[in-house]
């Protein structure tokens, strides 16, 4: 009779995306660069997704800039 093996599989850690706390250099990057830049620019940049930028920058009250926005045809 063969004896069954067993087959143990390996975790793999998965990448963390930054949660949480914003450090003073990551705000002060975010309202140096969000009226001019695109959101998901900022947000790779950043390491931080894309909603959490957004969500960010509009409790600081951040806006992009009609220049920006004219620019990319939204003005």
């Amino acid at each position: 009779m063969a004896k069954k093996r067993k087959v143990v599989k390996k975790k793999t850690k998965k990448k963390k995306a930054a949660r949480g706390l914003w450090t003073k250099a990551d705000v002060n990057l975010l309202n140096k660069l969000f009226p001019t830049n695109a959101t998901s620019k900022i947000a790779k940049k950043l390491g931080r997704k894309t909603d959490a930028v957004k969500k960010k920058a509009s409790r600081m009250g951040l806006r992009k800039s009609k220049s920006y926005l004219k620019s990319i045809g939204r003005a």
